[in-house]
């Protein structure tokens, strides 16, 4: 129980310096340019200077360099008042992240808070005057407001649309403002801001605000606090004063000071204590002041190092929330599932329990209630937390909170109707719901969704266990990359790391990390490419273990043959094959070869699959031979091999088995 406080107080921590800022950062897919190219030069000298000219210019700067190919259009801005010195330090950072999160893309964009509000933007195409409400970014912080909820929105509505219309006919098109106090909450005061860029027209503003607060009336009505971001205009709330900007508001929305105590005569001073009392009273308070001192400065150390590690991104991305609200008491989760009720069961994994839960402002959830005898849960427990909690993404399963008390340890995510993939895929009867187009859109999806966790996310993700029963399908049948327990994290300058414990699922492992333990994003790209496979010829991979000798013991070998053989259209899903596009097939098969070569540095990354499969004009390189398993354990490095259990899945016990065949 000690250590289940002392994690969450860490937890808290870490959590609090992670979320007190928040970047909307989005790296274009439309166009990439070559390293090194005249659009590269231009870029990087553009977003070098971009912070001195902005700071210089009164917080607005916008500027045209090169000619031809090699032209870039940039603009950087920061919210009115802002120091000249915070100003500059806010683009520099935000440049600085989208050279790095975004090393070639053509339009890329950034509106980053922390101390202040600062927005950069760059692009091929002249964007200064155009009013793109598209694509949108969009936080939302977990808490939930639990007081009189019909009057706090009554109030909230009309607060916002007062501030659209004076932001839209102000000069600035800015705006920080604070509602009166609508309850006795600490947070029933409204802190909002809404900035749009210059350049665009009021009715043009008006409408882009509009639409954000639209849009987090849709996704997070009844939560306090979010943010939602468009390429012209940015929208934030909470209730907290969260920036600078509202520093004016501080002393008329603050409670009165209490009166001075009263005044009485003071009493004469004590005697002297003998000299030895003396000398005990100083040394008591020397090492008091000592040790307060000490970890004072190591809590502000700690800070610091924190601050100088963040790097951040957000497709209607969730990720500012604090904290206190990642944290739910037992209570509530209990009240959510009629104390973990068996009508509210989805299912079980290797790590525990999953059950359906319903959340006072009527949000559906997974909850994940780790057995309390399983010793490797607690760790994963902590991976899913510190990583899920800072990336999210549409396709990813939004983590809304934890638990950990009286020894428990859960998992709150958001509920998603349709169960997982492999419900569907490897069900005789079932597997006709996912027609041709529904499979291609579940690949789309699952590519945005790596595509994220590897360069668009503020940390790079590595899954490792990216497999069928790990992609859960939402209404609308759009997946959502599940379970992070296995995931690894890397620093911006890592590429590839060693592990002498191998986990996750054989036949999704690729050879390099079976036999030597080496992972990288191109792990992920492997276990993807088996995916792609599995999802086109509708069996799962383990299926062709019991085939004849030309399979090769695996469907990665046997679709190699048949690719090579011109008879690759002989591996589609009978349940399909009377309505397909052909052309999309064969694009799917060749890039899921692609993905399982051998050499790691032959696989794509998943910016260029994702080009594969969104331009049908790039032309596809001819995959190399896969990579094979192997079938003799005495072949295999003397790392640590052994059974892992499985991550909870909805209706399914699901088991990572690793030793090889």
């Amino acid at each position: 129980m000690f250590l289940n406080n002392i994690f969450s107080i860490i937890l808290c921590f870490v959590l609090a310096v992670s979320f007190g800022y928040v970047s909307a950062q989005r790296c274009g897919n439309s166009l990439l340019f070559r390293p090194n190219s005249a659009y590269d030069t231009n870029r990087r000298l553009v977003l070098s200077t971009l912070a001195s000219q902005v700071s210089s210019r009164n917080g607005y700067h916008n500027v045209s360099v090169g000619e031809g190919p090699g032209e870039i259009y940039a603009l950087g801005l920061c919210i009115p008042g802002t120091d000249p010195e915070v100003c500059s330090d806010c683009i520099q950072t935000a440049s600085d992240g989208l050279l790095e999160s975004c090393p070639n893309q053509t339009d890329s964009w950034d509106w980053r808070a922390d101390k202040t509000l600062c927005f950069v933007r760059y692009s091929n195409i002249s964007f200064f005057n155009r009013s793109d409400l598209e694509p949108t970014e969009a936080d939302y912080d977990t808490g939930i407001y639990t007081g009189n909820v019909t009057t706090y929105t009554r109030v909230w509505n009309s607060f916002m649309e007062s501030m659209i219309t004076q932001v839209g006919q102000s000069g600035s098109r800015y705006l920080a403002d604070v509602s009166p106090r609508i309850g006795e909450r600490l947070d029933d005061n409204v802190y909002a801001l809404m900035q749009c860029i210059p350049g665009i027209s009021s009715k043009e503003c008006e409408s882009c605000l509009q639409e954000n607060v639209r849009a987090y009336q849709r996704c997070c009505n009844g939560y306090i606090g979010g943010s939602v971001a468009k390429p012209v205009c940015f929208f934030q709330w909470d209730g907290y004063a969260y920036l600078g900007a509202f520093d004016a508001f501080n002393d008329t929305h603050s409670k009165p000071a209490p009166p001075p105590p009263p005044t009485y005569p003071s009493p004469p001073p004590p005697a002297p204590p003998p000299d030895g009392k003396k000398i005990a009273t100083r040394a008591i308070v020397a090492i008091v002041v000592s040790v307060v001192t000490f970890v004072v400065l190591l809590a502000f150390g700690l800070v610091i190092w924190k601050r100088l590690q963040k790097k951040s991104k957000l497709e209607t991305d969730y990720d500012m929330t604090s904290p206190q609200s990642l944290q739910y008491d037992f209570a509530t989760i209990e009240v959510a599932t009629d104390k973990f009720s068996r009508n509210n069961k989805l299912g079980q994994g290797g790590f525990g329990e999953v059950y359906k839960g319903m959340l006072p402002n009527e949000t559906e959830i997974a909850v994940k209630r780790l057995s309390r005898d399983s010793g490797q849960g607690t760790q994963e427990f902590k991976n899913e937390v510190v990583i899920v909690a800072k990336l999210q993404h549409k396709n990813l399963v939004r983590l809304h909170g934890f638990c950990l008390e009286r020894d428990e340890r859960i998992l709150v995510y958001e509920f998603v109707p349709n169960k997982s993939l492999d419900y569907f895929l490897f069900d005789p009867t079932k597997k006709s719901q996912l027609d041709w187009r529904r499979r291609y859109n579940i690949i789309g999806g699952i590519t945005r969704g790596l595509l994220y966790l590897h360069q668009d996310s503020r940390l790079t993700i590595i899954h490792r266990d990216i497999k069928a029963s790990n992609i859960l399908l939402d209404s609308d049948m759009n997946p959502k990359i599940a379970d992070f327990g296995m995931a690894r994290n890397f620093r911006v300058d890592q590429t590839e790391d060693t592990t002498g414990r191998v986990v996750g699922t054989f036949g999704y492992m690729p050879p390099e990390y079976v036999t030597c333990g080496h992972f990288s994003t191109k792990s992920d790209v492997y276990s993807f490419g088996v995916l792609i496979l599995e999802i086109v010829c509708g069996k799962k991979n383990s299926s062709f273990y019991h085939l004849d000798d030309d399979s090769g013991g695996n469907m990665v070998t046997h679709v190699w043959r048949l690719w090579n053989n011109e008879a690759h259209l002989d591996l589609i899903d009978p349940a399909i094959r009377d309505n397909y596009e052909k052309d999309e097939v064969i694009r799917s098969i060749h890039i899921g070869l692609l993905c399982v070569q051998e050499t790691p540095a032959h696989r794509p990354e998943m910016s260029t699959i994702f080009q594969m499969l969104t331009n049908s004009s790039t032309v596809l390189p001819m995959p190399r031979a896969p990579g094979c398993f192997l079938r003799n354990r005495s072949n295999l490095d003397p790392l640590t091999y052994g059974s892992e259990p499985g991550h909870s899945r909805y209706n399914s016990v699901s088991y990572s088995i690793v030793t090889p065949r």
